[in-house]
């Protein structure tokens, strides 16, 4: 087993020791600690989003495989040289004006940054004002909106309709999830998809800014 196979089989198993033992090992042996991070860590987090939507992972794997990555990346991060690790892209997250739900949103969290990218974590009971401007202070290429409640789920396409006026929906994608959520809301409302999970969104948010 390749020292590569070694970390990100101690991700997907969730051990956080295993998992920084098999970085300090990259390290001793002069591994680039940025290609370690992109090219296993992530790679590992997108099997990890996959399973979960399959079914072969549950939510408490899923954070045990979040905190073995993390485990890895504390000692890799002192070894990291000329440069940083290239991000997928920046994402706004957060649940919609009204909603006070954050366990989903917490998870498509954990699933986009183990996917590489930079998150911008607003919370809940995020009006689409505050998304509108954490998106341009922080340039992001995807807001993503949660919403567990059929009453906030307005609050959605407020929120779509307001960064259209703006002029950024071309330069900016918006993706929904929760409960009450589905494609044809979606489409309904002029975004530009919609996650039933958390595995799914950061594949989708790759999908969208490939």
């Amino acid at each position: 087993m390749s020292d590569y196979t070694k970390i990100m089989a101690a991700v997907l198993a969730g051990h956080k020791a295993n998992a920084a033992a098999a970085a300090q090992v990259l390290v001793d042996e002069g591994a680039d600690a940025i290609k370690v991070i992109e090219d296993a860590l992530n790679v590992a987090m997108d099997e990890v989003g996959a399973k979960m939507k399959t079914g072969e992972m549950f939510i408490p794997e899923v954070l045990m495989a979040s905190q073995a990555m993390s485990s890895a990346i504390d000692v890799l991060k002192p070894h990291i040289k000329g440069g940083e690790v290239k991000s997928a892209g920046t994402v706004v997250l957060g649940s919609v004006k009204g909603d006070l739900h954050d366990i989903g949103k917490n998870l498509v969290k954990l699933m986009m940054e183990g996917g590489g990218f930079k998150v911008v974590d607003m919370g809940c009971d995020v009006s689409p004002e505050q998304f509108l401007e954490a998106a341009k202070e922080n340039e992001a290429q995807i807001v993503g909106l949660s919403a567990l409640l059929t009453t906030t789920m307005v609050h959605m396409e407020q929120t779509v309709k307001l960064f259209t006026e703006a002029g950024l929906r071309d330069k900016v994608k918006i993706i929904l999830g929760g409960a009450p959520v589905d494609g044809r809301f979606t489409t309904e409302v002029g975004a530009d998809g919609y996650a039933e999970d958390a595995g799914s969104a950061a594949a989708l948010a790759k999908e969208l800014l490939a």
